[in-house]
């Protein structure tokens, strides 16, 4: 669904290795023209995959819920660890039980919560770590 509703992933080359509805594995090839200055993705592509990683989480939790609610990303966060080089994943997970988000979209409140993704490189180290907290507005009737 990723690649259909946001051209942008086929264009990234982003592939989903792993699908559930706390957590999604994601993965970057290294592609010559995403690279920056010393060598490795540029910061913008690192993000774009994290991003990404954490909207498959979020359309695998609350598919049910999107014709009702419209996702949108409230703010993110971006801790680069160590030098991305080579090809990346990213693992995002769910940070609050999808219930309880539900609950509050059920209650008429415009519920955030946060998605926590680790960018790896191919070796399995950390490269960034970021957060992305999103919301689901409710859709005006």
């Amino acid at each position: 669904a990723m690649k259909n509703t946001v051209p942008w992933v086929s264009t990234a080359g982003i592939d989903f290795k792993e699908i559930t509805a706390t957590r999604v594995i994601a993965a970057l090839p290294d592609v010559e023209g995403q690279r920056n200055h010393v060598g490795g993705p540029h910061a913008a592509v690192i993000f774009g995959l994290a991003e990404t990683a954490s909207g498959a989480v979020l359309l695998a939790a609350f598919a049910e819920q999107l014709g009702r609610a419209t996702p949108l990303v409230a703010r993110s966060a971006i801790e680069y660890k160590k030098l991305a080089l080579g090809d990346l994943t990213a693992e995002a997970v769910l940070g609050r039980p999808a219930e309880e988000v539900v609950a509050e979209l059920d209650a008429g409140q415009r519920p955030e919560f946060p998605v926590q993704v680790t960018v790896r490189n191919a070796d399995g180290v950390t490269t960034a770590e970021v957060i992305v907290t999103w919301t689901l507005r409710p859709n005006r009737t």
